[in-house]
């Protein structure tokens, strides 16, 4: 449900913009990262459409709130499909809007933050540095600022343009939506398997002897199944987090706790035992 007689206008895409660039990391944290700052961004534009305190409004809002984190500089791309879906089927959107919101995070979050976050401000930064050594001159340090005046004009537009193309994949694309949706959900759960594989390094280390044979039994494990380790322990992690009454906070304490339980168990066995 959702209300039909309301449409997105210029104001709110600036509401959205403003608090897009003013607010959208004030809320991180480390058990939803972005999630409570993509609610504030848009809450105000769902409460139009569904109507202040309804019940459509808590499930949308509850949704919102699920895990979300990927670049600030191309996160509003993703709200303009989310906006458009929303305003045209309302509640009935929850699935794709889950799936776009999903899909697409992991792919958008290195891409911005390796141009954006890394490439530009090395670039313009040598720009800049070169500039003030070799001529004295303080034109770098203005270029830097004007690219990321740009920058931010960019992360402006893009809210609106997302929003158009999201409104003509609903009405006259349908099928094209609904691959685009299949997509952006097997390329999320790539791009977690691999960031599974490459971030998380989590190995064997203990390395028993028998008689002069050292048995290494990491490469053991590797030797059956590459980054087994590291796919068990995430096992172990999402297992752990869906038990009653636990959250991030806690899952990392525990996860410490076994960090040192395990090192201390592993110096005892090598050094005190000599095994």
């Amino acid at each position: 449900m959702t209300n039909s007689n309301y449409k997105l206008t210029k104001e709110d895409f600036n509401q959205i913009n403003k608090r897009s660039l003013f607010t959208f990391q004030l809320g991180w944290n480390y058990e939803r990262m972005q999630s409570s700052s993509y609610l504030y961004m848009i809450l105000p534009q769902l409460r139009k459409m569904y109507g202040d305190g309804t019940p459509e409004l808590k499930e949308m809002m509850k949704l919102h709130m699920q895990f979300f984190n990927t670049s600030n500089f191309f996160h509003t791309i993703i709200t303009g499909f989310d906006l458009a879906l929303e305003e045209k089927e309302g509640v009935a959107s929850k699935d794709a809007v889950n799936g776009i919101k999903t899909g697409l995070m992991g792919p958008f979050a290195p891409l911005g933050d390796t141009i954006f976050g890394s490439l530009v401000p090395a670039i313009m930064g040598t720009i800049a540095a070169t500039m003030a050594k070799d001529d004295g001159s303080p034109v770098g340090i203005f270029l830097w600022v004007a690219v990321a005046m740009a920058i931010n004009v960019f992360r402006w537009k893009q809210l609106e343009f997302a929003y158009k193309e999201g409104v003509k994949l609903i009405t006259t694309m349908r099928d094209t939506l609904t691959a685009i949706v299949d997509a952006a959900s097997v390329l999320g759960v790539f791009m977690m398997g691999a960031l599974v594989a490459t971030m998380i390094n989590f190995e064997v280390s203990w390395a028993p002897t028998i008689g002069e044979k050292v048995i290494d039994l990491q490469d053991i494990l590797n030797s059956i199944f590459p980054r087994l380790v590291p796919a068990i322990f995430t096992g172990f992690i999402f297992w752990l987090l869906g038990r009653r009454g636990m959250n991030s906070t806690k899952a990392i304490g525990i996860i410490i706790i076994l960090a040192l339980s395990l090192s201390g168990f592993g110096y005892y066995w090598t050094n005190v035992l000599g095994w």
